[in-house]
């Protein structure tokens, strides 16, 4: 069971996981020891898995980022999601109930690349049978 302390860790380190103890500490006013011992507590007990960057994909030269739906025959969901993780563009794969039964978060150098990426390589994976790219426009939050 988190307390109000616990929820205040993990905000201030999902905003920056680079934020200091010490910060953390005189923001909860509690010692740093504390701190560093509610931060271990969470990571053993699964609350905290990894600490990650936020990487800005235009400035690596990736100039189109797409939600890309996936929908595969039934029996090939897994082999299919298995192979879109060994895809050095796809960024995440997620496994959803909603419109398409895989998510993925493509980036792409331009246009071309985004169509033969789709065309090309998801769309000829075995199982595959629909491939619905949206191209983010903009990230909000």
């Amino acid at each position: 069971m988190l307390d109000e302390r616990d929820k205040i860790i993990i905000e201030m380190l999902t905003k920056d996981a680079r934020t200091p103890f010490t910060e953390i500490a005189k923001v909860l006013g509690i010692s740093e020891t504390a701190v560093r011992k509610r931060v271990s507590a969470l990571e053993k007990a699964g609350v905290i898995r990894q600490y990650t960057i936020v990487v800005n994909p235009s400035k690596l030269g990736y100039n189109l980022v797409s939600l890309t739906g996936v929908d595969t025959l039934p029996e090939k969901i897994f082999e299919v999601a298995e192979k879109l993780k060994e895809f050095e563009f796809i960024k995440d794969v997620y496994l959803t109930s909603g419109d398409h039964m895989i998510m993925a978060e493509v980036w792409a150098r331009d246009g071309e690349d985004l169509s033969d990426i789709i065309s090309n390589r998801i769309g000829h994976i075995d199982g595959v049978t629909k491939v619905c790219p949206a191209i983010i426009l903009e990230k909000l939050k």
